[in-house]
């Protein structure tokens, strides 16, 4: 019996031994790193471009009383623009996002300009604007974001060069001029997998923004002396744009190279 239980206990001792032995000569595998976790708090800057349409409530009234000669009538036009700006975006609960940002815009949206009383028109070009306001933002996916924004905004629009109906120039125009007023829109803004370095997005926003109306009057253009009408006119402007955005500290999800 002696024999035995020595027999069973050198087997079991060598077991163990092997069983130590196999355990030691496993590799050691490190520990996946965890995923990492979209922030969109930081700052951006972007610039792009788009078109858009703008439309005035216009009438003529006389220069000197004030007295209305014509009915009010909306005109409009199109045209395209270019735009730059930068921001700083918080992002909050999770998933949602606001942020401050100003941005300006350049290029020709034109709107007809109409004098029916004495049978002349010209074009009234937006040349440049600028916007300053807020947006406020819900993740749809940890690289996409879509959001609201509303702010305050200034135009600059051209001087308007009349011509009669059959586009001969009169010799009278509407000088140039700045409005202010607001703005209200969204889009949808979302990282490019495509680039080399993080950081690369593209937003594209619908935008509509309302001036205030101005009362000019029609100007011959040798003197600067009034002809007798002045037209009055609000700005409606609605625009689309695709810009290329760049998030200086973003640490979104990366994708992984081999």
């Amino acid at each position: 019996m002696k024999k035995i239980l020595l027999a069973l206990t050198a087997v079991a001792a060598m077991t163990g031994s092997a069983s130590a032995a196999d355990l030691a000569s496993r590799p050691y595998v490190k520990a996946p790193m965890p995923a990492p976790v979209a922030n969109w708090t930081g700052f951006y800057i972007f610039g792009g471009g788009g078109g858009g349409l703008s439309n005035a409530d216009q009438s003529v009234v006389d220069t000197v009383s004030g007295t209305p000669l014509t009915i009010t009538q909306r005109q409009g036009g199109s045209g395209w623009f270019g735009t730059v700006g930068a921001g700083y975006d918080w992002q909050f609960s999770g998933t949602w996002v606001a942020g401050v940002f100003a941005d300006g815009q350049f290029g020709s949206i034109r709107a007809t300009i109409q004098d029916p009383f004495n049978g002349i028109t010209g074009n009234q070009k937006l040349e440049t604007s600028w916007a300053a306001g807020v947006r406020l933002g819900w993740l749809a996916a940890p690289n996409v974001l879509t959001y609201v924004n509303g702010g305050y905004s200034g135009a600059h629009f051209g001087q308007t060069n009349f011509t009669d109906l059959a586009g001969v120039p009169v010799g009278a125009h509407l000088n140039s001029y700045n409005r202010n007023g607001w703005f209200i829109g969204g889009g949808v803004e979302n990282s490019l997998n495509f680039f080399a370095s993080p950081g690369w997005f593209m937003k594209t926003e619908y935008r509509s923004a309302f001036y205030s109306a101005k009362t000019q009057d029609e100007l011959f253009d040798v003197s600067n002396v009034p002809v007798g009408n002045s037209i009055r006119a609000n700005s409606w402007n609605q625009t689309i744009s695709t810009s290329l955005v760049y998030r200086f500290n973003w640490t979104g999800p990366v994708v992984a190279k081999y």
